[in-house]
């Protein structure tokens, strides 16, 4: 009896093993999105057995599963901080774990498929939750399993990236489902209109999201003129930024990337040209003036080149003269003089004042600290070791001359581009087009900046919008509103890109509505809750 009991712990071992691996695949290597169809089918098998068999502490099983999948697609942010990436896997894998043991807790109160319906809104609602969250981290949403496999996800114009998550937990409950009856047998006692209606509604699951993609995938687009735009690759490398070149020679070789760039387009039209994501730190900021020797030689080089703009990078500072301490993130210079920070970026003409738009969507820790009442106090004791950056709180277009009219251009900071709904705000603004401009130098040649590109792919289809896309040390590239990738740099190369992007002004039906898919789980969710929240109090009080 031992023996089998043990061999029955070790079969649901590893079939939360085999979820872990199925579940990291799309991630990992492209074209795979369809396996997340299926890559849930083992933990719910493991879930079950293990609740048929009382198996005692099956949450080590299914947390284990989850931490394996966040440490095989993400350890790469070891790669720019161990313990912040060590956090990010313990933390995330953690809240996934919360999900399936509430889950668990319904099972044990509710018969029949109200848990598996409880499962998977509680989970799309802790996504949604994810993308306001302060502590935000939503890079393994489940949607974004196909961000490789773009023909099958199309329709993500209607539903968004959670519109994916919803696909692929309503596949696995059927496959689940359909295997569960097959080994009770209990299909033999379904009538004829249920055994028929069953295999075609599987079928219509699996196949009509696809199809509908691939009419999409087909379909012309509306979109409008040509935009021409340049794109610089300087290559710098962020761990050793001063120690080989200063600020000046590294300016130089993105003046001669813009010149080429000039030179190239021979003053044909407007030209827009991105540089990378804080290419520079030297920013200044007071009483509404900027100030900087860096800006002043980037516009030297524009200045007088027709309709030439520039789109770049930069650490900013921003100086507040106050007698008190003017805001939670704010640092102290000298008495009565004060400094906050932005992840910004400049539009440079060459003609009239630089236009700026800060970084709202931040990196914990790294960039930003979290809650700032609390936790900036603890970090000025640690002796401020957290970043402070600070973003604006509406988005915010630039605007790239272009003959008489103007180019309204969304400009995407790096971490910005994996949040849908916050990109399509760019988009109810005017947005014709999307501009992302990043530095994932940090985390060296794994897969974290392929994925990264990836996913600016889904952003192209929720909007469709092109994207020109800029990176220190790439990927940049050129894409489409079918979120394919039409030109791309080599990674580690110093390199420039030149090409066109089409504008459009049109509104798809995520960026009209935003996410309903995430609303509509989120309340029923809450429903669920409420009526398992019921049921306890309810079971505590005849007990007692």
């Amino acid at each position: 009896m031992s023996d089998m009991k043990n061999k029955s712990n070790a079969s649901i071992v590893l079939l939360g093993g085999i979820s872990a691996i199925l579940l990291s695949l799309p991630f990992l290597i492209p074209h795979l999105g369809w396996v997340s169809l299926f890559a849930l089918v083992p933990l719910l098998w493991a879930e079950k057995l293990a609740n048929d068999s009382g198996m005692k502490h099956f949450w080590l099983v299914h947390y284990g599963c989850f931490l394996i999948f966040n440490a095989l697609t993400t350890w790469w942010v070891c790669n720019a901080t161990v313990g912040g990436g060590i956090f990010a896997s313990v933390a995330n894998a953690f809240q996934m774990s919360v999900v399936f043991a509430l889950f668990r807790l319904c099972r044990r109160r509710f018969r029949g498929s109200i848990p598996y319906i409880f499962l998977f809104c509680a989970w799309i609602a802790w996504e949604r939750m994810y993308f306001d969250a302060q502590i935000s981290w939503p890079w393994l949403v489940l949607g974004n399993a196909f961000a490789r496999s773009l023909k099958w996800i199309q329709w993500y114009e209607y539903t968004g990236t959670l519109g994916g998550s919803l696909w692929i937990w309503l596949c696995n409950l059927a496959i689940f489902g359909c295997s569960v009856c097959i080994r009770e047998r209990s299909w033999q006692n379904w009538n004829l209109k249920a055994r028929l209606a069953a295999p075609a509604g599987l079928l219509l699951l699996f196949i009509f999201p696809p199809a509908f993609s691939l009419h999409l995938w087909k379909a012309p687009m509306d979109e409008g003129p040509e935009a021409e735009v340049f794109i610089a690759q300087p290559n710098i490398d962020p761990y050793h930024k001063f120690e080989y070149l200063s600020q000046s020679e590294q300016t130089d070789i993105l003046c001669g990337q813009i010149r080429e760039g000039i030179a190239a387009h021979g003053g044909k039209g407007p030209l827009l040209i991105l540089a990378p994501e804080t290419f520079t730190n030297d920013v200044f900021l007071m009483d509404g003036r900027l100030g900087s020797v860096t800006v002043e030689r980037l516009n030297s080089e524009i200045r007088g080149c027709g309709d030439v703009s520039l789109i770049v990078g930069a650490s900013s500072y921003e100086y507040i003269s106050s007698k008190t301490k003017p805001s939670p993130t704010a640092r102290r210079l000298r008495d009565g003089m004060w400094v906050e920070s932005h992840n910004s970026a400049l539009l440079l003409d060459g003609k009239s004042e630089p236009q700026i738009y800060h970084k709202s969507k931040l990196v914990v820790a790294v960039e930003m600290t979290p809650y700032p009442k609390l936790f900036c106090k603890i970090d000025d004791m640690l002796g401020g070791v957290m970043g402070r950056c600070i973003g604006q709180k509406e988005r915010g277009l630039l605007y790239a001359p272009c003959d008489s009219a103007k180019i309204a251009v969304a400009p995407v900071i790096c971490y910005e581009s994996i949040y849908g709904e916050y990109c399509c705000d760019y988009v109810r603004k005017g947005a014709q087009m999307l501009a992302i401009i990043t530095n994932d130098a940090w985390w060296k040649d794994t897969a974290g900046y392929r994925q990264h590109l990836s996913y600016a792919s889904l952003r192209a289809i929720e909007t469709r919008r092109w994207i020109a896309r800029c990176g220190n040390t790439g990927i940049s590239a050129f894409i489409d509103s079918k979120g394919r990738i039409v030109a791309r740099s080599n990674w580690w190369q110093k390199e420039t890109l030149d090409g066109s992007v089409r504008l459009c002004g049109r509104e798809t039906f995520f960026v009209k509505y935003g996410d309903m898919t995430g609303r509509s789980c989120t309340l029923l969710f809450l429903l669920l809750g409420a009526a398992l929240l019921v049921r306890l109090v309810t079971e505590r009080k005849k007990r007692n």
